[in-house]
């Protein structure tokens, strides 16, 4: 809200399940970073005591209490809620901020019982793996508790209205946004030179897709795609960015289709410089997700997408104007979506550059970061009544 007097600095908590490379994860950094710190000052509070963002925490000068733990409902896990307690009192926190499944039940919970005048829990995943059984009941109690739940797309906000029983007037969107190294293209001969690592030949016609090696990610389908287009597009390649548990499946797989020279595994990468830079084409071929990253970064360098029609990739893709959506779990209907795109280049650039566009409009720090200081002086501007 802009305008909105403030007294003195409102001291936000910004509270995280762990430090490693995810899509909520650096989300929640990259918010810190862009945060005004002198009106907003930040502590942040992890889960886990370890990972690569720590030492991005670090170097932003932000401190990060941890408090690590297995479960949620253990003795360990009440002696550290009245340390977080304690911790909230002490640094006189106006507002804790729960990015993750997990610190949206046991920040919100010792936020609450150590008297922090606002709390802000949120919803970042679909139907996901992380997020069912006992967690997801106990989201959805926690929910009952907060000043607001912040969604990263406007149908996971709908399903917070929907399935949380959360009203309308405490859903917000705040989407996903990028780093300013996302919007900018691997140099040619950088390109060329990642490619020739990767194996991948001079002339290819590179299909890529950047996420993590997951079951609910779907790479399968993609190959299963691919196996159906290599006779159709005979300098088709494959390149998969990122690390899981799946590898060794999807290596198997590859040879099953006599892919292995076709597909080429890059592993887990750090996240600048954007490497859908090395992509003609970028798939996103999840059977869940909320609002995906990888999307924005694909869009970020003018690269037209294929999506799974699941979720937020709807709110992500605009079928038609800055990609395509397929039904998730179709191989056949992927590798339509990818046929086209590559027999139609001049298609596949119209999609990238409305797709850039786009991104730098709605997904830039520029955008996103003053609806988040809004909301957190709207709710500073209350604390003592």
């Amino acid at each position: 809200m802009a305008g909105t007097y403030i007294d003195r600095p409102i001291r936000v908590a910004s509270c995280i399940d762990n430090m490693q490379l995810g899509g909520t994860e650096l989300n929640a950094i990259r918010t810190i970073e862009h945060l005004d710190r002198d009106r907003f000052p930040v502590i942040a509070v992890s889960l886990q005591d370890h990972g690569p963002l720590l030492d991005r925490y670090a170097a932003a000068g932000v401190p990060v209490h941890v408090f690590p733990m297995k479960s949620l409902y253990s003795a360990k896990a009440v002696q550290h809620g009245l340390r977080l307690a304690t911790l909230f009192r002490r640094e006189r926190i106006d507002i804790v901020h729960s990015h993750d499944a997990y610190t949206s039940v046991y920040a919100t919970l010792w936020a609450r019982l150590a008297g922090v005048p606002a709390v802000i829990a949120s919803r970042r995943s679909w139907h996901s793996p992380h997020l069912q059984g006992r967690i997801l009941r106990a989201n959805r109690l926690a929910y009952r508790y907060v000043d607001y739940v912040v969604a990263n797309s406007p149908s996971v906000s709908q399903l917070v209205r929907s399935e949380g029983g959360v009203e309308e007037a405490r859903s917000i969107t705040l989407p996903n946004f990028l780093d300013d190294s996302a919007y900018d293209e691997l140099p040619a001969a950088a390109r060329r030179q990642r490619l020739d690592e990767l194996g991948v030949p001079e002339n290819s016609f590179v299909v890529g897709i950047l996420a993590r090696l997951a079951p609910e990610k779907d790479h399968a389908s993609l190959l299963r795609a691919v196996d159906q287009l290599k006779t159709r597009i005979p300098t088709l390649h494959l390149v998969l960015v990122g690390g899981g548990p799946e590898r060794a499946a999807l290596e198997t797989l590859a040879v099953e289709l006599g892919l292995t020279d076709r597909v080429h595994f890059a592993g887990q990468q750090p996240p600048s410089p954007n490497l859908h830079s090395l992509f003609d084409l970028s798939v996103l071929c999840s059977t869940s997700e909320a609002f995906s990253n990888s999307i924005l970064e694909a869009m970020a360098v003018g690269r037209a997408v294929v999506a799974t029609a699941v979720g937020g990739n709807g709110d992500a893709v605009a079928h038609e104007r800055t990609g395509l959506l397929v039904p998730a779990g179709d191989p056949t209907a992927l590798a339509a979506a990818i046929d086209r795109l590559y027999a139609d280049p001049a298609l596949r650039r119209e999609y990238g550059e409305a797709g850039r566009a786009e991104a730098r409009g709605a997904y830039h720090s520029t955008a996103v970061i003053p609806q988040v200081e809004a909301l957190y002086a709207r709710l500073g501007s209350q604390r003592g009544r």
